[in-house]
């Protein structure tokens, strides 16, 4: 879709922000991988902090990008998270009924605001 790619290097390592950068034409995407077969997915709060930083300071969409086995990916929004018990979380069913897929990110209207 005529994006420029990068993987972070020490990606899940340092936690200094996100594993994968997709960038055209001035519009920049950020995304922090989880592959996680549980019920539901936890970023510790240093890390989800780092995150909003990250898209604060970068001003790009930053998506935790969900690979759920048999199901591919989903696309979560930061604000989508829910704080609790030192962790920001979403559960597998509020991922599936939002339901983002790679294909709406890259073709979001980006002229709008970004939120």
């Amino acid at each position: 879709m005529g994006y420029s790619v990068i993987r972070a290097a020490g990606s899940g390592v340092n936690a200094l922000g996100p594993d994968i950068l997709a960038i055209k034409k001035g519009v920049c995407l950020s995304f922090e991988c989880k592959a996680w077969e549980k019920s539901s997915l936890s970023l510790d709060d240093d890390q989800f902090l780092k995150l909003l930083e990250w898209e604060e300071n970068s001003a790009s969409d930053t998506y935790i990008a969900w690979r759920m086995n048999g199901e591919g990916w989903f696309f979560i929004k930061l604000s989508e998270m829910e704080k609790g018990n030192g962790h920001f979380n979403i559960t597998k069913k509020k991922a599936m009924g939002i339901n983002r897929r790679l294909e709406h990110v890259l073709k979001v209207d980006r002229s709008s605001s970004l939120s």
